[in-house]
């Protein structure tokens, strides 16, 4: 497809011309930019541009989605109206950095650690919950739980509690491993780095107030010098600071010992010096700073509980739009493993409901069909704990519901600080956050989650069509316009493209398929597993459909298929994607992951050629899932029917359990 010189021009203006670009580079659907300066981009003329599917800005990049097979192009054409230099993904990414603040960098540094792990604090989180309602009295029989009146159930509740315990009592080894590897280290040292500052033959921190009254606190002494001889269970700082430590020192010997005795030098070096340094200086300075922040937050809780809930539990979901959310995470830690609870964890919990009810109200206020059905689907993600589907699918989109979810929130952080509701662990949060919650508050606790469902719904259904009330009567000033695409969702599940409609303005409907006949294509699953919307893909270029009509699925195996007879129109590079043609002329897309194009072709290999031609059910690619997961990028795959193909007359969706080449996930319907 021909692009048109101009409209690539236009889009070199609208992010501010060529002196404002640092660094440009591409992936299979999208411009990704660092620019000097984002505030000169102009977003109106990018939406204005037929080139242009979205827009937005992402830990320092601006992305500007141009879609699969054109983006290419595009790319090339730019290149040579600014006569810059071709750069990569990760030049694109260091200017990026860069350009963050240390605060930015600290916050990102925090996410980068604690979202691999995080997956394994919650699976602690929900079984540690299942053990309390075992174990908590007053639940189910007056003053006593359910142990004590069955005694049969105590042993199973103890095995349950070893396993759940298990990723906190072991923390700083998950740390260690994560810290390491993302400070640029062997994330196996990270893991003896963690398990060392809690072995056995040292004293637990969860003990160390009792020894320190009783005078028992154990020590080493090293030539007069008394070290205390202390674990560092439960705690976060002390392990952070010696992985960054360890990384450095790693790469430090890395680059200057021969490679002939590096298995002798440099792991034992690094362990050593790290140990020995984690014990004498970087362990108690930290554990002291990681005390005094847990006590001012304890004071301000114990002084000024209802501030603290007003202001944390209305502001959570600002966190989560910055990434600041991220870092609690760590504070959270924290206080579980130094005071045995949290009164943070609970305000989450209830901020996600809260953000979910008003995504939910919007069923009753919005016109267009997809929204509604974006609404719906992304409320219950909230509701299980995941909001930004919610907050940015919806609620950010159209502001009143994003600040009726925070006026909830904080209703809701008010009445829990107030009354002391604390979690015993990190777990899920949402609805199912009251596994976390101690179980003698959760009757407090179920009273805020009842004021995050009503509050935000009430006042967003009540603004919302107050709203469109006043929208109706100056309907007639309004501009009318032809859209370029909508969807609509049936009561069967089948989602139909036919325009995509902009929620700030009113829209009338495309001319609809009437009775002109129109060939059907019907797609298979290029994977086993579960299909889904589009709109639970971790990324707006897809869960938006700025790129065009499709599905997703979350893989249950590792290989990719063709879902038709066709040709290879292109391979990507990094093997993480690939554009297939029927004969009829319709291209598919399919992109195996989200951001996997950061791994360079690490953990795919692809079986095919561009230009080649291949059968339905033929091996496309294979990929490693562990090596996609333990990068920390989702494994779900979108399957896309790009935006500009002119024989697409609308896109039925099919989701469910799928097998490969075995159910139609995607029926096309192309112009007769």
């Amino acid at each position: 497809m021909a692009i048109d010189k101009k409209q690539v021009e236009e889009i070199v203006r609208a992010v501010g011309g060529k002196e404002n670009i640092e660094a440009a580079t591409h992936c299979v659907t999208r411009l990704r930019f660092a620019l000097y300066d984002e505030s000169k981009v102009d977003t109106e003329s990018l939406d204005q541009n037929d080139l242009v599917k979205g827009q937005f800005s992402s830990q320092g990049q601006f992305q500007v989605v141009i879609g699969p097979g054109l983006v290419d192009k595009v790319y090339d054409e730019m290149i040579q109206i600014t006569g810059g230099d071709r750069s990569s993904k990760d030049d694109v990414k260091a200017v990026a950095g860069k350009k963050q603040n240390p605060i930015q960098r600290a916050i990102k540094t925090l996410s980068d650690i604690f979202i691999p792990i995080l997956p394994a604090i919650i699976t602690a989180g929900l079984l540690l919950g299942i053990n309390n309602i075992l174990t908590g009295p007053g639940i189910f029989f007056d003053g006593k739980s359910l142990v004590d009146v069955y005694p049969a159930w105590k042993d199973l509740a103890s095995i349950i509690n070893t396993i759940a315990s298990t990723a906190f009592t072991f923390l700083p080894a998950l740390i260690g491993w994560a810290a390491v590897k993302r400070f640029g280290g062997s994330p196996l040292l990270g893991i003896v780095l963690g398990l060392i500052l809690v072995h056995p033959d040292l004293l637990s921190a969860y003990g160390y107030a009792d020894a320190v009254n009783n005078g028992t606190v154990p020590t080493w002494n090293l030539f007069g010098w008394e070290i205390e001889k202390i674990g560092y269970q439960g705690q976060v700082l002390p392990v952070l600071v010696s992985a960054y430590l360890l990384a450095k020192m790693e790469i430090f010997l890395n680059k200057r010992v021969h490679d002939s005795i590096k298995l002798l030098v440099v792991a034992p070096v690094t362990l050593l010096i790290t140990g020995f340094l984690a014990f004498t200086i970087i362990g108690p300075v930290t554990f002291a700073i990681a005390n005094a922040i847990t006590s001012g937050l304890i004071y301000v809780y114990d002084s000024y509980a209802a501030l603290g809930g007003l202001i944390y539990g209305g502001l959570y979901a600002l966190l989560v739009i910055t990434g600041m959310h991220h870092t609690f995470l760590a504070v959270d830690v924290q206080l579980i493993g130094s005071q045995g609870g949290t009164f943070l964890w609970p305000m989450l919990a209830l901020s996600n409901i809260a953000q979910g009810s008003a995504a939910l109200a919007m069923m009753l206020v919005l016109r267009e069909k997809k929204m509604r059905g974006l609404a719906a689907t992304s409320s219950v993600s909230a509701f299980l704990g995941v909001t930004e589907p919610a907050i940015f699918g919806v609620n950010i989109r159209y502001r009143y519901p994003f600040i009726f979810g925070m006026v909830g929130s904080a209703i809701g952080g008010v009445l829990l600080t107030m009354n002391n509701v604390q979690a015993t662990s990190i777990g899920v949060g949402g609805v199912p956050g009251f596994l976390s919650i101690f179980p003698n508050k959760w009757g407090v606790f179920f009273i805020g989650m009842a004021i995050v469902l009503v509050v935000p719904f009430v006042l967003t259904v009540l603004f919302g069509r107050a709203k469109l009330r006043k929208e109706d009567r100056s309907a007639s000033n309004e501009t009318v316009y032809e859209p370029k695409a909508a969807t609509s969702q049936s009561a069967s599940g089948v989602t139909s493209s036919t325009a995509k409609t902009d929620p700030n303005q009113r829209t009338r409907s495309a001319a609809q398929v009437g009775d002109e006949a129109v060939n059907t294509l019907e797609i298979m699953a290029p994977l086993t597993g579960q299909a889904v919307s589009l709109e639970q893909v971790p990324d707006p270029a897809f869960a938006e459909k700025q790129m065009g009509e499709g599905v997703a699925i979350e893989p249950s195996g590792n290989l990719v298929v063709a879902p038709f007879d066709a040709q290879v129109a292109h391979v990507i590079k990094s093997k993480h994607a690939v554009i297939l043609e029927h004969a009829s002329g319709l291209q598919v897309l399919i992109h195996v992951g989200i951001n996997t194009v950061s791994l360079k072709g690490e953990g795919f290999n692809m079986h095919v050629e561009a230009g080649e031609h291949v059968k339905a059910g033929q091996k496309l690619l294979e990929f490693d899932r562990k090596v996609i997961e333990d990068a920390g990028y989702p494994l779900i795959t979108p399957i896309i029917i790009p935006d500009g193909q002119d024989m697409v007359e609308r896109v039925e969706v099919t989701t469910g359990d799928v097998t490969s080449n075995q159910n139609g996930v995607l029926k096309v319907h192309l112009k007769g």
